[in-house]
């Protein structure tokens, strides 16, 4: 990303903008955070970086595409497989199975049905969910809920896992058991990660930290998860 901003209400009295010329450069394999108080900009940036709104002004490549130049339907199949998103709500479909809930992305990714069931499975056990795979959602306790998300993220093999606030509606040994897993995603399968929380000491644990405040990034440091350089 190079000088992202993003205004509302643009050309009208009340115009006003969120970002103020972002500049964030996330390496493949990395596991960042991005913290912030609340009106910090976070879910303004979380939303761009998920391609689910565009920027007004400034330039986002991801994986090697350039966002600002992508159709609708092309920013769809993005989202769908080269995003995997964990929520804070798990935003898990009811009366649906954790398996269906898992298979929903590559349904729309057109994987074949016995593929799609394989996959499923397979990340379900990955993330300990295995024998709670045909249970619903309100079958779940919050950590199951988030675990199946994780799954569901994991599926279409993306290029980035973006979490925003994932432990954000769990009890604090929820919490571990949910980042843990998230560590395990970045070292077993070198997934690139971005984190955004509003806790100081789960984004302590990532390689890189950044710091928003007022939609500019006004500090980066390294984590205890760092190695090497970057």
């Amino acid at each position: 990303m190079h000088g992202i901003r993003k205004s509302y209400y643009i050309g009208q009295p009340n115009e006003l903008e969120i970002l103020h010329g972002i500049d964030l450069q996330v390496y493949p394999g990395e596991f960042v955070a991005i913290v912030g108080e609340s009106g910090s900009g976070k879910s303004t940036l979380m939303n761009i970086i998920g391609v689910l709104d565009k920027p007004t002004r400034g330039s986002y490549v991801l994986d090697g595409v350039n966002i600002h130049d992508a159709k609708d339907n092309q920013l769809a199949a993005i989202r769908n497989r080269k995003i995997g998103f964990v929520f804070q709500t798990y935003n898990l479909i009811g009366r649906q199975s954790a398996l269906k809930n898992v298979e929903l992305p590559m349904l729309y990714a057109g994987v074949p049905g016995g593929e799609r069931v394989r996959r499923a499975k397979d990340w379900l056990n990955r993330v300990g969910m295995g024998d709670r795979m045909r249970h619903q959602p309100n079958e779940l306790s919050g950590g199951q809920k988030q675990r199946v998300a994780i799954a569901r993220a994991m599926v279409n093999n993306p290029a980035l896992i973006l979490a925003d606030e994932p432990t954000g509606a769990l009890d604090s040994e929820t919490s571990r058991v949910v980042m843990d897993l998230f560590h395990e995603m970045h070292r077993r399968y070198h997934k690139t990660i971005v984190l955004i929380t509003h806790n100081p000491t789960l984004a302590r644990e990532c390689e890189r930290v950044l710091t928003l405040k007022d939609g500019r990034i006004v500090a980066e440091q390294r984590g205890e998860g760092a190695h090497g350089t970057f």
